[in-house]
């Protein structure tokens, strides 16, 4: 697997394969700890140091992680240091914490031909720094609408995570330590890479080409399988929305047996869960891209804007303006139950409250 660059890229044995991990603000614990930890055990496994790595930031400082933890990094941002591969690893409201100067850095790291990847969703930070461009890039759902409209000439994907030769890219949570198995797979073999799984007791590794999950039917892949490919076929037909006969036609039932299907497993039917859908991709977006609501409106299959923003307001319980414009401050009052909290935690909640890309969980609103 000789080659100039990249995963395949030839070195001597003593020299252990060099990785850098940028962090930004906000950037999410785990997915930096599903990363780094295959290489740990692969140098544990293999009994020498196949792998080494630094945490890498900014002028050097202390960055803090989305739960609140500080984190100290090993080393700034330095021309002088050479490393194989570069990870970026993003998470809460990327789209606000990265600066010129990472993006400079990222960008002479580039002209070198270093490898260079990101996890969660520094893709957006490759992307902003014009090196995705003409690649094709997994990010965390959250992200993608922002990409997208922001970055044409990326090719993103829903896919859990994307190994190209120059670029490796993947969405959040576990996901890292799946793409970082199977970079090991590539690099040395299919025992290293089964032995590290199993030290992680993970008893199946993710494939490259597994889509993202739907959102809100993770637990349902297996036992209905039909649900689920109806609700995909809902997350991929947005804009112009399919008619509920013929998405029962699609998936092989009725369209009595699908609502039923609906009612019994999600406690809504279709048509309102259709709906719910397209308005979480609309909150998406206006979180975080610049579109106008008339313009969100049609991307989001509403007839007008006056219809989406009824529509928005019903279920969301705020108007579309207000989505863009809310900022979350914490309340005076002694009653207020964040104050029990420790002062990490609370700050970790008060930062992913005002993001753009802050979740929400789903709550069961009459359609009326």
């Amino acid at each position: 697997m000789a080659s100039e660059s990249g995963f395949g890229a030839i070195q001597s044995a003593n020299v252990p394969y060099r990785v850098g991990f940028l962090l930004v603000d906000n950037f999410t614990l785990i997915a930096l700890a599903t990363a780094v930890e295959p290489l740990r055990v692969a140098n544990q496994l293999a009994g020498s140091e196949l792998y080494s790595w630094k945490l890498l930031t900014a002028g050097g400082r202390t960055v803090r992680a989305s739960d609140g933890m500080a984190v100290m990094p090993d080393a700034a941002l330095r021309d002088d240091d050479h490393f194989d591969l570069i990870m970026v690893v993003g998470g809460v409201d990327v789209i606000h914490s990265f600066s010129s100067a990472e993006i400079r850095w990222l960008q002479r790291q580039a002209r070198h031909h270093v490898l260079l990847g990101a996890v969660c969703t520094g893709a957006y930070i490759l992307a902003s720094a014009g090196l995705l461009d003409g690649y094709s890039c997994s990010a965390h759902w959250e992200c993608l609408e922002a990409i997208q409209e922001r970055f044409p000439r990326v090719q993103t994907n829903n896919r859990l995570f994307t190994v190209l030769q120059e670029r490796m890219t993947c969405t959040g949570g576990t996901v890292p330590m799946h793409m970082m198995l199977s970079f090991l797979a590539r690099r040395h073999g299919r025992e290293l890479s089964t032995a590290v799984s199993h030290m992680f007791v993970c008893d199946r590794v993710r494939e490259e080409s597994d889509p993202q999950p739907v959102s809100m039917l993770p637990r349902l892949a297996r036992s209905q399988p039909r649900l689920v490919e109806v609700a995909q076929l809902m997350e991929a037909n947005i804009e112009e929305p399919i008619e509920l006969g013929e998405l029962a036609a699609l998936a092989g039932t009725s369209r009595r047996q699908l609502e039923r299907l609906f009612l019994k497993h999600l406690g809504c039917t279709p048509s309102r869960y259709y709906l719910r859908v397209r308005l979480n991709r609309a909150r998406r977006m206006l979180k975080q891209t610049s579109c106008s609501i008339v313009e969100i409106a049609s991307m989001c299959g509403f007839v007008s804007a006056t219809h989406f923003s009824r529509c928005y307001r019903k279920t969301m319980g705020r108007a579309p303006r207000q989505e863009r414009v809310e900022v979350w401050t914490p309340a005076d009052s002694a009653t207020d139950p964040g104050q029990t909290l420790p002062s990490s935690s609370r700050e970790a909640l008060k930062r992913a409250s005002s993001e753009p890309t802050y979740g929400t969980l789903e709550k069961n609103v009459d359609s009326g």
